[in-house]
């Protein structure tokens, strides 16, 4: 489904990403981890056709068709959506404003306001409220319910559980794997390795813009001291 090959981007004439290869295939959740400063953002604004960071060389394919060069708008409309590091609120829309940007609450196919309500009904309670009124947890749920919106068949998740109490992290956790379920492909950019292994089916770790690494999860739950190396974790 996604497929980045050679992935080489650039902040002016920094060299921030170095051939990086990755692929997520249809209905799989796969993690990209990684510590702080190792390029993880950075390889999902050049997935989305952000700028910074400059995509010199190598493909972003999205079901054989190359995005690089395409404009942001334009690779949204392939239904790629992101959750962005921070969740990215207006702080004085309300829930509701948030989901009906790009979707009429009367809106009956696909995802809606009331399946996202469904999906979270803490969403449903809040409904009148602002971005800016919002939990931590709260507006982490309201930036997947955004994305959710645009009837995504892939989501990039970064950092999502960045910031949230243990037992929000929890949850995050249990939705990504309904999302899985229900068919739609993840590539979660985390920090958290215990998040990724309850959640992905295979791990990539960066370290300074290359991946060092690459395995199948339940594999890797086996020996999780390998990845705490590359982590920096003891």
């Amino acid at each position: 489904m996604l497929e980045v090959r050679d992935l080489h981007s650039y902040y002016g004439e920094a060299h921030v990403i170095h051939g990086v290869s990755l692929n997520v295939a249809p209905g799989e959740v796969v993690a990209l981890l990684g510590r702080n400063g190792m390029g993880k953002t950075t390889i999902i604004r050049s997935i989305m056709g952000l700028s910074p960071p400059q995509v010199r060389s190598g493909s972003v394919r999205w079901r054989g068709e190359e995005l690089v060069g395409q404009r942001p708008h334009d690779i949204a409309s392939r239904k790629i959506a992101i959750v962005p590091q921070g969740r990215r609120l207006f702080p004085s829309l309300t829930v509701t404003e948030h989901l009906t940007l790009l979707k009429s609450a009367r809106a009956t196919e696909g995802w809606t306001m009331n399946k996202v309500f469904e999906l979270f009904p803490r969403l449903a309670e809040r409904r009148h409220h602002r971005g800016g009124q919002l939990s931590g947890g709260e507006r982490q749920m309201l930036a997947v319910g955004r994305a959710l919106m645009i009837d995504p068949e892939l989501i990039l998740m970064d950092e999502p559980s960045e910031g949230l109490a243990p037992v929000m992290v929890q949850h995050l956790e249990e939705i990504v794997i309904d999302l899985r379920k229900a068919g739609l492909s993840i590539l979660l950019v985390e920090q958290n390795l215990y998040s990724a292994l309850a959640t992905s089916e295979r791990i990539y770790v960066l370290d300074t813009g290359k991946i060092v690494y690459e395995g199948v999860t339940k594999e890797l739950a086996k020996e999780p001291e390998r990845l705490f190396d590359y982590l920096g974790v003891h």
